[in-house]
């Protein structure tokens, strides 16, 4: 089996809001997304398809019969509109991220000939994107940045096997880095407010249980987490995903981002 991505992108006009709830409630529950006027994202939409290779063409499916589909949906379903006033769906449904990316897996399923759809992933911005595989949950993932200092050093290895396995990374002062984070949830979306998770808890949640404990700190120096643990970036994921496991009953997994070269990914206890 083979899987092929193609990315497109489209501009849209959004409002979280139930009519039958006050401003305050709606206000609460949306932030600044209960405007009524609506808000606006320039959305990066990747469609990926999977199929078996045909060894006379050498292709799995035409890149133009996928644009013919997928850009047809897009332009005439999504692009340039308001979503809760200009589109029947939406108007019942809101348009919140996830629910767009359900509905987009929905209208899609099916109609690209020659493969099957694998994953829908929507970017509404650099920062937040949702995705569906073949699955009835939709995931949500939000994006952090935090700078920190570690040293890697572990103290079940020899200072001289410190320095052969870590070398520069063993400075006893430290070397920094500009992590990036994605907190990834999984559910189905909240069938009266659209939400898998309201973004506004789990930056809440982030920014006590992580930034305030690591931006800006010295791992091995200023945090209780790593004082005896070697703050690997592999343990730096783990921890993480502690802190806000039992707080956040629908996390499916942490990415972390080191460098723009190294990346991790942890997916809990319960799957290894």
């Amino acid at each position: 089996m083979l899987y092929l991505s193609r990315k497109m992108f489209f501009s849209a006009v959004h409002s979280y809001r139930i009519d039958e709830w006050s401003e305050e409630k709606n206000k609460t529950v949306f932030g600044l997304c209960s405007n009524p006027s609506g808000h606006g994202h320039d959305y990066r939409l990747e469609v990926m398809v999977k199929g078996k290779l045909d060894k006379t063409s050498g292709i799995v499916v035409n890149i133009t019969d996928i644009d013919k589909v997928v850009k047809s949906f897009v332009q005439d379903e999504l692009d340039g509109k308001f979503l809760n006033k200009e589109h029947k769906y939406f108007q019942e449904k809101i348009p919140t991220t996830e629910v767009i990316v359900d509905y987009i897996w929905n209208s899609l399923d099916g109609k690209i000939d020659h493969c099957d759809l694998h994953k829908i992933r929507l970017y509404e911005n650099d920062f937040l994107y949702s995705e569906k595989e073949d699955e009835e949950v939709v995931r949500l993932t939000r994006k952090y940045h935090f700078c920190t200092a570690h040293r890697l050093h572990s103290n079940q290895l020899s200072d001289e096997e410190n320095m052969e396995l870590f070398g520069k990374c063993n400075n006893p002062y430290g070397h920094g880095h500009n992590y990036y984070l994605e907190v990834t949830v999984s559910g189905k979306p909240d069938p009266i407010t659209g939400m898998t998770a309201n973004i506004a808890d789990i930056d809440s949640l982030v920014e006590k249980e992580i930034m305030q404990k690591f931006d800006h700190k010295h791992l091995n120096l200023d945090t209780e987490e790593f004082k005896e643990l070697n703050p690997t970036s592999e343990n730096v994921t783990v921890v993480i995903w502690d802190l806000l496991s039992s707080e956040l009953k629908n996390l499916y997994k942490i990415g972390l981002y080191e460098t723009e070269k190294n990346y991790f990914e942890y997916y809990g206890p319960d799957k290894e």
